[in-house]
């Protein structure tokens, strides 16, 4: 049986403070569209689609925080997109800010769900690896306050059967740790859905900016590569808020290497035939974990570990 599944990533240009969800949804059916067109079965769309990243702004009041978090999902303006993709027999990945009500308390978390073509939501995944800073500095002219805005994932990473494989979910800082992939690839992940909002430039160092979008395809390619799944990273790209945001958008075989990659900065969708049983000869070859993987002896390793003291004068 064959498991060749036709994924679409599908990028999106800057999303205005101002602009309404209403007219981002009409983007996001756009691109649908477009994916139906060319028989995807998927569609990855990027971190927090619904609205501007508005983690930048320095707010301290909840309430003004609280526009950009979603209570529902499907809620009144992305009902209609989860409608099309049932209607078009589309599965998607949806990124969005989640407040949610659990066990009385109020939480806040950078979320994303994968839904599946009959529309009912297959998982959830809530960002483990929060970038930024939850203080204001003077000092930075632009700053990223995902620690004052969200709590840490709490449903840790898990995969679920889904689409003819096993399916896992992460969101853009996450893609930079090796754990992530990891902890999915130890329970036999064979595709990895990734959103992300990331800055064009480092403004809080002197990291020169080609980096950022080569440490992008490296954290993606890598994690790929040594654990044998496709992954799919997807961005909100472009000028937004008067911040440059990196695009490069891709969908990595589980060789590593890139077979399709976003050209603009802007909406774009990017679509490649994945076929899953590639994950095979990695995962039963050199990433055969339960063959070749040695985690008794890491305390060893790590126990011979440190600095080498200088030689006696």
């Amino acid at each position: 049986m064959s498991r060749k599944l036709v994924i679409g990533a599908a990028q999106m240009g800057p999303i205005a403070r101002a602009d309404s969800r209403s007219a981002v949804v009409d983007r996001q059916l756009a691109l649908l569209e477009k994916a139906h067109a060319r028989g995807c079965g998927l569609v990855v769309y990027p971190e927090l689609c619904l609205t501007t990243f508005f983690p930048r702004f320095d707010l301290h009041d909840r309430a003004d925080m609280d526009v950009f978090f979603e209570m529902e999902m499907p809620g009144p303006d992305t009902k209609r997109l989860f409608d099309a993709a049932k209607k078009m027999k589309i599965a998607f990945y949806y990124g969005y800010a989640e407040k949610i009500v659990e066990d009385g308390e109020t939480h806040y978390y950078n979320t994303a769900i994968l839904v599946g073509p009959d529309g009912e939501q297959i998982g959830k995944y809530r960002k483990v690896h929060l970038p930024g800073h939850a203080e204001t500095d003077p000092k930075k002219k632009v700053h990223n306050f995902e620690k004052r805005y969200f709590e840490v994932g709490n449903l840790g990473f898990p995969v679920w059967r889904a689409l003819g494989g096993v399916v896992g979910m992460a969101v853009c800082n996450d893609r930079r740790w090796p754990e992530t992939y990891r902890v999915m690839g130890l329970k036999g992940v064979e595709l990895v859905l990734i959103g992300y909002n990331t800055g064009a430039g480092n403004y809080w160092g002197n990291e020169a900016p080609y980096l950022r979008t080569f440490h992008n395809s490296l954290s993606l390619q890598s994690g790929a590569y040594q654990n044998g799944t496709w992954v799919v990273g997807v961005a909100k790209a472009g000028l937004e808020e008067g911040v440059a945001m990196i695009g490069g958008s891709m969908i990595v075989a589980p060789s590593g290497e890139i077979v399709a990659q976003a050209h603009t900065l802007g909406d774009e969708l990017v679509v490649s035939e994945c076929d899953l049983d590639e994950c095979v000869f990695a995962k039963s070859t050199t990433f055969d974990f339960a063959r070749h993987r040695r985690p008794e002896h890491y305390g060893i390793i790590a126990s011979q570990a440190g600095p080498t003291p200088p030689p006696e004068p």
